[in-house]
C-alpha cells in the first residue's frame, strides 16, 4: 500500500535524505539515514516572487529606453521645424512647441541663439534626467 501511495504521488513529493546518530542494540554507534519525502507544491510560486524584481527592472530598463528614443526623436523634429520658422520669417519658438505633441510639450526647453535652435527633451521615467535628449538645427546665414 506504501509503494502505491508513492508511487501515485511522485510527482508532487521530493525525497529528504536526513543523517542521524543512533545506539545499536549492542550499543555502539553508527549512521542511519532516513529518507523521508516532503511536498514540492508551491516550488514554482517561490520562484516566480524571487524573479519578479529581476522581471521589474528588465521592464523598467525597456520603458526608459524607448521613451529616450521618443524623445530624442521628437527634439530633432522640434528644433528642425524651429529653424524651418527661422528661414521663413516666423517665430521659431512656436513652430517648434507646435512640433512637440503629447508629453515632450511639457518636458522641453528650447533655445534660440541666432540662426540656432537647441530643443531639449527631458523623457519621463525614474531615470529621465540622464537620458535627456538634445538636439540642434542650424538655419544658416540668411542673404
Amino acid at each position: 500500500m506504501t509503494r502505491h501511495v508513492r508511487a501515485r504521488c511522485s510527482r508532487w513529493l521530493v525525497p529528504v535524505v536526513r543523517s542521524a546518530w543512533r545506539r545499536s542494540a549492542h550499543g555502539r554507534l553508527m549512521v542511519v539515514r532516513t529518507a523521508r519525502f516532503r511536498s514540492a507544491r508551491g516550488q514554482s510560486t517561490v520562484e516566480v516572487v524571487g524573479l519578479l524584481p529581476l522581471l521589474l527592472a528588465a521592464g523598467l530598463a525597456v520603458f526608459s529606453v524607448l521613451s529616450a528614443g521618443r524623445a530624442e526623436e521628437v527634439a530633432g523634429n522640434a528644433a528642425e521645424a524651429g529653424a524651418v520658422a527661422l528661414l521663413q520669417g516666423r517665430e521659431p519658438r512656436a513652430a517648434a512647441r507646435a512640433a512637440l505633441a503629447g508629453w515632450p510639450e511639457q518636458r522641453a526647453a528650447i533655445r534660440i541663439a541666432g540662426q540656432r535652435v537647441t530643443v531639449r527633451v527631458t523623457p519621463a521615467g525614474p531615470f529621465g534626467a540622464r537620458l535627456r535628449a538634445s538636439a540642434t538645427a542650424d538655419a544658416g546665414s540668411t542673404r
